[in-house]
């Protein structure tokens, strides 16, 4: 099992962190982007300063950028980082892409699968051509021409940020790789089933994609503390990452068994009352989707991961510099025994 790193923001400890978790063994640094830096721009510089290390968005927004466009970017990155650069793609929500790129979302499904159609015909060297509903290119009636890139063929992994069922499927046919959110290995199966019936599709298993779980990581003796405050933070993400008809995060942890407790959270975040939905949020759903505790509690989760099928843990790394190099050296460590024992970890 793999560890990977993310960074938020694109600062000197950002830099200085990348840096030196390449040099302790890191497989990869996942840049996110939401409404503030985009995360292509950055891991353009993270490339001029590392030389081993994958370089992966964490999410790309799907329809903030043509598909073209997308491909275009890819390929440039994977021309300046030597082939280390890895396509995060994932269709963000309504109120991000209405309300912040123009884009209405109508067709999250459909524009997905288009988008990695179109990218993977421009980055073969193939003349793009797609008869598509989302993009038809050309465009029909118009005096668009079927055009090849200029930038010679090469290949670039798209992993999907999916939740629904439907997505998920279409991250098991399409994807090199899946990026797992709201991941508990205690209900792993309600996410593996429909990413193994898209894989199927395509004549292969879950096995063949690369399973990334992003986790938060925090070495301390205080189990419980540390788990209600990583609670406490999803009270955004189960309030305001949609609306009361359509979030997918909610929907995926009700999928997991924990419908009732995602309502009510919601219900008090949208009645204005923040602290109390925060407060309601279920100390397990902490504890679940995080690394936390001291390092024998850790180990047995890693346990649990590597069971559940998961191939990279995306580490979130809190606090100063010296700190998250710590924690993260803690975590190789762990990570590293059962490989050292021959257990045939991925």
């Amino acid at each position: 099992m793999r560890i990977g790193v993310s960074v938020a923001g694109v600062g000197d400890d950002d830099v200085a962190f990348v840096v030196e978790a390449e040099a302790m063994g890191v497989d990869s640094v996942w840049v996110a982007e939401a409404w503030g830096h985009d995360a292509l721009t950055p891991l353009a510089f993270l490339a001029a300063r590392t030389s081993r290390i994958r370089l992966a968005t964490g999410i790309a927004q799907l329809g903030s950028r043509s598909p073209a466009l997308l491909a275009m970017s890819a390929m440039s990155l994977q021309a300046m980082s030597g082939g280390r650069f890895v396509l995060g793609l994932g269709t963000s929500g309504p109120q991000v892409m209405e309300g912040w790129h123009g884009v209405r979302f109508s067709s999250p499904l459909g524009m997905t699968r288009e988008t990695i159609e179109v990218l993977r015909t421009v980055t073969a060297g193939e003349k793009l051509e797609h008869e598509g509903t989302v993009y038809p290119l050309p465009l029909p009636d118009s005096a668009g021409r079927a055009l090849r890139s200029m930038a010679p063929p090469t290949t670039v992994p798209v992993y999907l940020a999916a939740l629904g069922p439907k997505n998920l499927e279409l991250t098991g046919e399409l994807a090199d790789g899946w990026l797992a959110n709201a991941f508990m290995p205690e209900t792993a199966d309600s996410f593996l089933q429909p990413l193994a019936a898209g894989a199927a599709r395509a004549g292969r298993s879950v096995a063949d994609l690369d399973v990334v779980v992003p986790v938060g990581v925090e070495f301390t003796d205080d189990e419980e503390a540390a788990a209600r405050r990583h609670a406490r933070g999803y009270a955004f993400t189960i309030g305001a990452m949609g609306n009361r008809d359509q979030n997918f995060y909610n929907a995926a942890f009700t999928r997991q068994g924990w419908g009732e407790d995602v309502r009510a959270v919601q219900d008090l975040w949208l009645g204005g009352d923040r602290e109390a939905a925060a407060a309601r949020v279920p100390l397990e759903l902490g504890r679940r989707t995080n690394l936390l505790g001291p390092p024998d509690v850790v180990r047995e989760r890693l346990a649990a991961y590597r069971a559940a099928g998961v191939t990279t843990l995306q580490a979130k790394l809190t606090g100063p510099l010296e700190e998250r190099l710590t924690t993260l050296g803690t975590l190789l460590e762990l990570c590293a025994e059962p490989a050292a024992a021959g257990s045939g970890s991925r």
